[in-house]
């Protein structure tokens, strides 16, 4: 059976993108690998193994273009409301809370968008998002 491990992003400005997650998700370097034209680092928390790997072109000197296929990259957790707030004051500029249901199927959640215009969704842990 196969184990996602990780997702990989470009980004422009690595101390930027470094410092975005840091600060919304408490990720720190797990690893660097330096190479000729690119790097790659990976961050990671306690709270999964699952890794987000930056790749940093050196050659890149303008944004990327996320083009219409990307959607979203998700993470949960324990209290929605106080992430929201943390995230208002480290001024991350949050998207306002908002909330679905469908039969069974109900999610809080916010969207946060980071430095190269990837959003991310913050989901209240619980049911199948945990």
């Amino acid at each position: 059976m196969a184990k996602a491990i990780h997702m990989m992003i470009r980004v422009l400005d690595e101390q930027r993108s470094l410092d975005f997650y840091r600060r919304a998700f408490g990720l720190q370097i797990a690893q660097r690998v330096d190479f000729d034209d690119f790097s790659l680092i990976y961050l990671s928390n306690p709270e999964t193994e699952f890794e987000l790997e930056l790749t940093v072109n050196k050659d890149q000197a303008e944004p990327y273009e996320l083009g219409n296929g990307y959607g979203h990259m998700a993470v949960s957790v324990d209290d929605l409301d106080a992430e929201h707030a943390r995230f208002t004051a480290e001024a991350l500029e949050p998207d306002p809370l908002k909330g679905l249901s469908h039969g069974e199927f109900s999610a809080r959640y916010f969207f946060v968008t980071d430095p190269d215009g990837y959003r991310i969704e913050v989901l209240q842990r619980g049911g199948r998002f945990l």
